[in-house]
């Protein structure tokens, strides 16, 4: 299978956010902002792969700073490793000033995808060219939380996880 480069799976959404899309203090949701995380990683994962894709986890969300009422927000998804049949997607949200447009990064998340067929069984899925800087920063770090992931899921002994123990092994 041939390697496909990273910026092929970007994928890029744009919402207002609505009245009904915010609790009592005026700001996003944040179960409304997981669904547009999920929809737009979903997509990322599946130009990767040109295949049905599944959520296998969310492995991080951080909400650093809340989204107000009437913020137009952009999420930007890629995928940032591929593993044998499952694709970590990055994703970065953005929030636009409405008088100067300039945009603040003011939350991230990693989501974790599997490729399957008709029948629900993992498919293999091509590998993962990073060139950028940022690319390649995210793709060397993705073999250390899928080990870390795994490990916390009772998956992998951590002796067996060589990526995170040469962080802290000389």
């Amino acid at each position: 299978m041939k390697p496909k480069k990273a910026s092929e799976s970007l994928t890029i959404q744009t919402h207002i956010v609505q009245p009904n899309d915010t609790n009592i203090l005026g700001n996003l949701f944040g179960g409304m902002l997981l669904q547009w995380l999920d929809m737009v990683a979903s997509i990322s994962a599946h130009r990767h792969s040109k295949r049905v894709v599944v959520t296998a986890s969310v492995n991080n969300v951080s909400f650093n700073m809340p989204i107000n009422h009437a913020s137009i927000v952009t999420l930007e998804a890629k995928v940032s490793r591929s593993f044998n049949t499952s694709m970590e997607v990055f994703i970065d949200v953005w929030v636009e000033d409405n008088v100067t447009g300039k945009k603040v990064k003011c939350n991230e998340a990693i989501y974790t995808f599997v490729a399957i067929d008709q029948n629900g069984s993992p498919l293999p899925v091509p590998a993962v060219i990073a060139e950028t800087e940022e690319e390649k920063k995210r793709y060397d770090g993705a073999l250390r939380r899928k080990q870390l992931s795994l490990i916390l899921a009772g998956k992998l002994n951590p002796e067996e996880a060589t990526e995170l123990k040469a962080l802290f092994v000389k």
